[in-house]
C-alpha cells in the first residue's frame, strides 16, 4: 500500500511526526512518501524516507501519478483535496489535526472547511487532542473518526550521559508568537532568577516562523535585566541534537516549561521526558496525554506565574519527586507512544477504510 503525508513546511513537531511514522510504516511493508510545499529548517533533520519540496501543480501532478497512493493523510490543509482530485488523484484522504492554535479558531476553521470536508475526506484522524475531538463529534459526526496517541521513536531518541551543566536550565520550545505564550516564560524566568541566582534560561525556536511584530517585543525584553547575559537562544538545533540537549537540561537540576495557551500533542514533551528531563506545563488540552498530573509531569494554571514557580521550585528542590517523575516519564513516553503501537493502530484505520 502506497501512502503520502502532506504538510505545510517541514518544521517541528509535525515534521517529526512525518518523519518517524513513515519510518515505521516503511519497515512494516508499507510505501510511505511525504510532500511538503515550501523549504523548512526542519529538512535537516531528513532520513531515507522519499520527502518531495514543492508547490508547483504540475511536479505535484507527476509526484501523483508515480506514486499511485492509495491513501493521502493531509496535516491541517484541507484546501489539498480540490486540489490534488483536480491533478487526477482518485484515492482516498484522511483529513489530520495535530492542532490549529486557540479553540476558537480550530472551530472556526473547521466549520467553514465543512463542505470541502464532507465532499472528500474519508476519515478524520487527531492524537487524542480532546477540543478537536469534540468539534469532529460535533461538526462531523457522520464521517469515520480515528484517535490515537502520535508515534515516538524513544528507541534512538533517548537520555545520554554527558558531563553536567553546572547551573540548573529552564527550558522552553517553540515559536515567537502570542499561542506558544513566550511572555510567561519570560515572566516565569525572570522570577526564578530572584530565587536561584545561578540559574540559566534557554530557549529553542524557528526564527523564520516568528511573528514579526513580537519578534520586536521579544528581542527588547531579552536584553533587559535579570534577562540579559543569562539567556541562551538556539536556533534551528537539528533534532537528533536535541536529545544531548534535553539530558543536559534533566540533569543539571532544570526543566522544560510549556506556556502554551492551547496545544494539539506536542512532542517537545515526548522528547523531554524521554531523556529525562522533568516537564512543567500549562494544561493546554493535548498534553494530557502525556502529562499526568504529579505522575509524568506538572501542570500549573494558565497566567499564574506564582503557581509556576512554585512548582518550578518544587520540582528543583524535592529530589526524591523529581527522580520518580523522570522514571515514570520516560517509561510513560516508551510504553504509551511506542512506534509499533502507532504502526498497528495506523494499519488498522487503514483496512478500516
Amino acid at each position: 500500500m502506497n501512502i503520502l503525508f502532506v504538510y505545510y513546511i517541514p518544521s517541528g513537531g509535525v515534521e517529526t511526526l512525518n518523519r518517524q511514522r513513515a519510518r515505521a510504516l516503511r519497515e512494516a511493508g508499507f510505501n510511505a512518501h511525504i510532500l511538503y510545499y515550501q523549504w523548512g529548517a526542519g529538512i535537516q533533520n531528513a532520513d531515507d524516507t522519499p520527502v518531495f519540496i514543492t508547490n508547483n501543480d504540475i511536479e505535484i501532478k507527476q509526484i501523483l501519478d508515480h506514486g499511485q497512493y492509495d491513501v493521502i493523510v493531509v496535516t491541517t490543509d484541507h484546501q489539498t483535496f480540490a486540489k490534488f482530485r483536480m491533478l487526477g488523484y482518485t484515492g482516498k484522504f484522511i483529513l489530520e489535526i495535530q492542532g490549529y492554535g486557540p479553540q476558537h479558531v480550530a472551530w472556526k476553521a473547521l466549520s467553514d472547511a465543512a463542505p470541502v470536508i464532507n465532499r472528500h475526506a474519508s476519515a478524520l484522524l487527531q492524537p487524542n487532542t480532546p477540543h478537536i475531538g469534540t468539534i469532529f463529534q460535533t461538526i462531523y459526526p457522520h464521517i469515520p473518526q480515528f484517535n490515537f496517541n502520535n508515534c515516538f521513536d524513544s528507541d534512538n531518541f533517548t537520555y545520554h550521559s554527558l558531563p553536567h551543566n553546572p547551573n540548573p536550565i529552564l527550558a522552553w520550545i517553540g515559536r515567537i508568537e502570542d499561542n506558544k505564550n513566550w511572555r510567561e516564560f519570560i515572566a516565569i524566568g525572570s522570577h526564578m532568577a530572584a530565587l536561584v541566582p545561578n540559574i540559566e534560561l534557554w530557549m529553542f525556536e524557528d526564527p523564520s516562523l516568528a511573528d514579526p511584530y513580537e519578534r520586536v517585543e521579544f528581542e527588547q525584553m531579552i536584553g533587559q535585566p535579570p534577562l540579559a547575559g543569562r539567556l541562551k537562544l538556539h536556533a534551528n538545533v537539528p533534532n537528533a541534537k536535541m536529545q544531548e540537549m534535553f539530558s543536559i537540561i534533566g540533569d543539571s537540576g532544570g526543566m522544560l516549561i510549556s506556556t502554551s495557551k492551547v496545544e494539539g500533542a506536542p512532542y517537545c514533551i515526548l522528547e523531554a521526558m524521554s531523556c529525562r528531563c522533568p516537564v512543567l506545563a500549562t494544561n493546554s488540552d493535548g498534553v494530557t496525554s502525556s502529562i499526568i498530573p504529579n505522575v509524568t509531569g506538572q501542570f500549573y494554571p494558565l497566567g499564574n506565574i506564582a503557581q509556576a514557580v512554585a512548582e518550578a521550585m518544587e520540582l528543583m528542590v524535592n529530589t526524591q519527586r523529581r527522580e520518580q517523575m523522570r522514571n515514570t516519564a520516560q517509561h510513560h513516553v516508551k510504553t504509551e507512544f511506542h512506534t509499533s503501537l502507532y504502526t498497528s493502530r495506523f494499519i488498522q484505520m487503514l483496512y478500516a477504510l
